[in-house]
């Protein structure tokens, strides 16, 4: 716990504090372009989205402070207990407690004064238990045993999350995650090529057990018959991609989206914050976000090839393969190349435990940055005092 605290006072001078300014600026720009989004008058009041925010901001500084402060060692030993958190905190979903927040997944805690999904804390330990098995295993990463590993605690956390919550979104983001790590950390890509014919030849299997709903979101990218005249499946989608496309060059102005501000746009704090940018700040406005989420994701990257550590630089991938894989599918979602699984636009979209979880992923990425070799030998070597 000395320690612990002598890392947390010192967090200023160690931590990244290049990735902490990046992040502190494309939130306030997510509160900016939440507050004309919420302006509408079907959200009766704009000021709690912005508290909530404002706060999910603070906190989520907070918490980037402590978890870049903890050491990554200490966390990978106690590998076991980080799984048995995991399973708790999903199982969790099936008490009373657990609710679909009108999502229609059954992927939130409501906890009366805030709902939490215990996915986004998820992504924090697996992403340390991921490191911390590629870690155990880097000398032969590509070895049957490492491999199967590493499978087995991505089947359970995906697993265990389908059952309990149904929520496909969140459950490809640990599948993400575990593709961005085992190609970052030299797993042969062999096994990428065998899982690509598993999935071929398993897709058309499990296909006829997906809803008709979740069928007809993969569908509609590929089949115009479905849908054609936009009232059911294809409403939301057409009236995004308009709004996105309805800005041009400059967009229409902060609170001036025709669209935005006329309350017609489905989840236009959340999943399509983006087509609200792009009506009222353009195309520009939507190349700025981009620009702004990819530097983000290439300073984590950039912490991970300059991390001599092996466990610490796999941390660092797998909060990039987060991020990459959030951004990747809701802008393709907005501009319909995507299917709509429900991701956030990471620390633009409105959602407090989202931006809190974030801050502390990447929290992960300033401890490498902070301690990019192993502590370890000073918990067990006295220091000599002559």
């Amino acid at each position: 716990m000395r320690r612990y605290l002598e890392e947390l006072k010192d967090f200023s001078k160690k931590g990244d504090m290049v990735l902490l300014i990046m992040l502190l600026i494309v939130a306030g720009f997510g509160i900016v372009v939440i507050t004309s989004a919420t302006s509408a008058d079907k959200f009766d009041g704009n000021f709690r989205y912005i508290a909530i925010q404002l706060v999910s901001v603070f906190l989520g500084v907070c918490m980037y402070a402590a978890v870049s402060s903890l050491d990554l060692d200490i966390m990978s030993e106690y590998r076991g207990a980080l799984v048995a958190f995991n399973c708790l905190l999903l199982l969790m979903l099936i008490t009373p407690i657990g609710t679909d927040n009108n999502t229609g997944n059954r992927s939130w805690l409501d906890l009366k004064i805030i709902a939490v999904q215990p996915a986004e804390i998820c992504k924090i330990t697996y992403v340390i238990i991921m490191a911390s098995v590629m870690s155990a295993h880097q000398n032969n990463i590509s070895s049957i045993p490492s491999v199967a590993h590493m499978v087995l605690h991505l089947g359970l956390l995906v697993g265990l999350n389908m059952v309990v919550s149904g929520d496909a979104g969140v459950s490809l983001i640990f599948v993400f995650i575990f593709i961005g790590m085992a190609f970052a950390g030299g797993v042969s890509l062999w096994w990428f090529a065998l899982a690509i014919g598993l999935i071929a030849v398993g897709f058309p299997i499990l296909w006829p057990y997906l809803g008709k709903y979740q069928q007809n979101r993969i569908l509609i990218l590929f089949d115009d018959t479905i849908d054609p005249q936009g009232i059911n499946e294809r409403y939301h989608y057409n009236m995004n991609l308009k709004s996105l496309t309805g800005g041009g060059m400059t967009g229409q102005g902060l609170f001036g989206g025709t669209r935005t501000q006329g309350g017609n746009l489905f989840a236009q704090h959340t999943d399509y914050i983006f087509s609200s940018i792009g009506e009222e700040l353009g195309f520009l406005g939507c190349v700025l976000v981009m620009i702004m989420e990819f530097a983000i994701i290439a300073r984590c990257i950039y912490v991970g090839i300059h991390t001599p550590d092996y466990m610490r630089r796999m941390v660092c991938y797998g909060a990039a393969s987060a991020l990459m894989f959030q951004d990747l599918v809701n802008i393709g979602m907005c501009i319909g190349s995507m299917p709509v699984i429900g991701l956030t636009l990471p620390l633009i979209s409105y959602g407090g435990s989202s931006v809190v979880t974030i801050f502390a992923m990447l929290g992960l990425v300033s401890g490498a940055h902070a301690r990019p070799q192993s502590l370890s030998h000073e918990r067990y070597v006295q220091p000599y005092r002559g």
